[in-house]
């Protein structure tokens, strides 16, 4: 009889364990759905039609027939209004077509999924905009530097792309971990390019931080928590942040005559970029960011699509992990470009319109850029043919347009220098290309982005 109730409570256990197992799948695929699913725009037929023709003929005879190889999609209130896929995965030797499911190098458009990350770390009061750096990494020199600064990119901090190129502090064939980079900086400590706080300068080495000090707070590796807490929820099931073990498996950049692009020291490094995705991953990503459930709005509206910079005033700025566009009329767009070796993505949105521009490519080709700036005015006046280009793409080797200053800080004794596997530089792959320092204008508040009255339904696309 003993043998017999034991046998019972076990199957009773069981079936309990079982069925809380049950409820917590069930409750993380809720969770899930209710991420993924945002209210979508009620358009009719005859629109939708309107807007795919005009895309259509308007992509056909701008970029797609001068060799474009990659993917664009269009989309308006959850409404995808124009998809087109090109070329191939290696356009060299013209092998493996690129088709809705291959992911792309999302270079520096990578940027808001670690700045989206630390609002969320915020959100949850796990971490605060104000805090230093210090207050994660203790032997961090630049003791000025906070969080906000990092997002905002007003840190003054030297570009690891820049300064761990100098041959005598770095084997230029020994691959750089996020790690190296932070060892790097407390061993050295080499010169910031100007005061915290003091202006603009658009620099890798500050989203390499936040991605380690996301780390520190989570107690888990960047790619993934990011996968668990972003990619898996939001169901983005071909996105995934780069890792050494991921060599071999990602799709390679080409030149614009189509030769391979030589990876290099610097390609293991994340939260600056590395992130890989689709144009349909993306559209769900877009869509995610309208949502309450899962980043409050009032912490974008009010503060990560705010200009940080006014130093200089233009129509261009920067807030935490996004660029913006604040033009004369009131209108304005929140993106991120990207420009790594190859890869040159667009990643446009337009927030009145809940309107979104994504083109991603694996062959250099810098129109995207320009092809997704002017596809603005297709939903409303964006004056794309009365003001100029952004200042796009400075991550493939953003350094200071100036002479790098002498540090005066005391380098630390010499390290033995630990790392991934070794790959050779490319020389063609580590042209530095200058970018301009703050250009900024207090811009007109963008609230009412979320007041844009529209007629709408719950149904998913």
């Amino acid at each position: 009889m003993r043998i017999i109730a034991v046998t019972l409570v076990g199957i009773l256990l069981t079936i309990g364990c079982k069925s809380k197992s049950q409820e917590q799948k069930q409750g993380v695929h809720q969770n899930a759905k209710n991420l993924a699913t945002y209210e979508i725009e009620q358009l009719s037929d005859a629109e939708k039609a309107k807007y795919h023709q005009e895309l259509s003929s308007f992509f056909d005879s701008t970029l797609i027939k001068h060799g474009f190889n990659g993917g664009i999609l269009v989309a308006k209130g959850g409404n995808i209004l124009y998809e087109s896929y090109h070329g191939y995965k290696d356009p060299y030797h013209k092998t493996d077509t690129i088709d809705s499911s291959t992911a792309f190098h999302l270079a520096s458009t990578s940027k808001p999924f670690t700045a989206i990350t630390v609002l969320r770390l915020v959100q949850d009061n796990k971490i605060g905009l104000q805090d230093p750096v210090t207050r994660y990494f203790p032997g961090f020199p630049y003791t000025d530097v906070t969080i906000e600064n990092l997002l905002s990119h007003r840190s003054g901090l030297p570009n690891y792309l820049s300064v761990m190129e100098d041959k005598t502090k770095w084997p230029p064939k020994q691959m750089i971990s996020n790690d190296d980079v932070l060892h790097f900086l407390e061993q050295y400590k080499p010169a910031p390019m100007f005061k915290t706080g003091t202006r603009f300068a658009y620099c890798n080495t500050n989203f390499v931080l936040l991605a380690l000090i996301v780390e520190k707070i989570t107690g888990k590796k960047f790619p993934d928590y990011v996968k668990e807490t972003i990619f898996e929820p939001l169901g983005m099931s071909h996105t995934f942040i780069y890792t050494p073990a991921d060599s071999g498996k990602v799709i390679m950049s080409y030149k614009p005559s189509g030769a391979l692009w030589v990876n290099d020291m610097f390609d293991n490094t994340y939260g600056d970029k590395n992130v890989y995705s689709t144009p349909e991953d993306m559209f769900k990503w877009d869509r995610a960011l309208y949502n309450p459930n899962f980043i409050r709005q009032s912490l974008l509206l009010d503060t990560a699509y705010q200009p940080h910079s006014h130093e200089k005033p233009s129509i261009h700025n920067y807030g935490l992990g996004w660029r913006m566009l604040n033009l004369p009329n009131g209108k304005n767009v929140i993106y991120h470009n990207g420009k790594w070796h190859g890869f040159t993505p667009a990643f446009g949105r337009l927030i009145d319109e809940q309107a979104v521009i994504i083109i991603l490519g694996n062959k250099m080709n810098s129109n995207m850029y320009n092809m997704a700036r002017k596809a603005y005015d297709f939903f409303g006046d964006y004056m794309q043919n009365k003001v100029g280009s952004s200042e796009e793409e400075g991550e493939a080797r953003s350094a200071m347009a100036m002479p790098m200053p002498v540090s005066k800080l005391k380098p630390a004794r010499s390290k033995t220098h630990t790392s991934s596997k070794a790959a050779p530089a490319s020389k063609a792959s580590r042209t530095r290309k200058p970018v301009r320092a703050a250009e900024q204008k207090k811009a007109t508040v963008i609230k009412k982005a979320h007041t844009t009255k529209k007629t709408k339904t719950t149904k998913k696309k």
